[in-house]
Formats: structure tokens, C-alpha cells, sequence
């Protein structure tokens, strides 16, 4: 691994209480080769299985991070696991935890990644907030799986694709706005 090159760590500019992190990856880095060359992260995305463990070893070793991340097979729904429900290849679309040393993870391209936690840092949770999950209201369930009151939470929405590279029919906009 050590040829390889670091993974690039962006940090949300967001005010987190103490002892709670988070971070962003993007595709600079990493063990793939030929056209999935990069950190690819996602067991699904098409690289090769052996690159993609290799990059989340990679990610967990420059991140410090205290835990395996809690991977999750993300199905464009609105199920929100608690992190001690979790089990691999688990479906879901958000993971919610509770306790110190827990790493919730979410994989994006185009979706949006919403990051949440309650003013206190006693609960975290990272939510893959596609235009099928946003639909489908993952975000109102997961604000709806923290004990904490709506009022007191802190929220971090990541980038997402934007409206010039990411046409819609008229019908789907249509049905966004009437959930306004």
C-alpha cells in the first residue's frame, strides 16, 4: 500500500460539538486502476474488489478513524439503521449511532449526502439523500430516528450533482414541489 497514493480528506465547515468528526473523501487517491482509477470506496461501483478494500484500509489508516466504518448497501430508499442493528450488507440508506468510536459512512456521487448530529454530539447519523430517498422522505425519517427534538439538531448538507449536469422530466419536479 505504500505506492499508493493518499487519499484527499476535505472537512465540512460545520460547527460540531466536541468529540464528533466528520469528513469528506473525494476520487483523488486510491488503488484503482483503468477507468474506475481512483479512491472508489463502493463494493457495488464496478472496481475491483481487492482495490476497493484497499482504499477503505487506506481511508481508515489517513483518517484516523477508531472504528470500521459501518459500510451499508444503499438501495435509494428511506431506511435509517441504528448502529447497533447493523450487520454487513445491511440495506439502508442512513445509519444513525450512539455511541463514542462509531463510524457512519455513506457513499455519493450524484445523491446528496446529508450529515446530521444533535447539538450535544450524543447521537450522529450520515444519510445518502437521493432524488428516490428524498421522495421517499429519508430525511424526515431520519430526523424522526434522533432522540434529540428537530430544534436541536445541526446539519450538514454535501455536494451533489447540480441542475445543469442532471436533467429531470417536468412530472418529478412537478412532484417535489407539491411535498413543499
Amino acid at each position: 500500500m505504500s505506492g499508493n497514493p493518499p487519499p484527499e480528506l476535505l472537512i465540512p465547515d460545520w460547527p460540531l460539538p466536541p468529540g464528533v468528526r466528520a469528513l469528506l473523501t473525494t476520487r483523488r487517491g486510491g488503488t484503482g486502476r483503468g477507468p474506475l482509477a481512483g479512491f472508489s470506496l463502493g463494493e457495488g461501483c464496478g472496481d475491483a474488489p481487492g482495490a476497493v478494500r484497499r482504499n477503505r484500509r487506506l481511508l481508515r489508516k489517513a483518517a484516523g478513524l477508531p472504528a470500521e466504518p459501518l459500510w451499508l448497501r444503499q438501495v435509494h430508499g428511506r431506511q435509517i439503521i441504528r448502529a447497533g442493528d447493523y450487520r454487513p450488507g445491511v440495506e439502508a440508506d442512513g445509519c444513525l449511532a450512539d455511541r463514542p468510536g462509531t463510524v457512519c459512512v455513506v457513499l455519493t456521487a450524484d445523491c446528496l449526502p446529508l450529515l446530521l448530529c444533535d447539538e450535544a454530539g450524543r447521537e450522529v447519523a450520515a444519510v445518502h439523500a437521493g432524488w428516490r430517498g428524498l421522495a421517499s422522505g429519508i430525511v424526515p425519517a431520519a430526523v424522526r430516528a434522533f432522540r434529540a427534538p428537530p430544534g436541536r439538531l445541526l446539519a450538514w448538507l454535501g455536494p451533489a450533482i447540480c441542475q445543469r449536469h442532471y436533467e429531470v422530466e417536468e412530472s418529478l419536479g412537478q412532484h417535489f414541489g407539491s411535498l413543499l
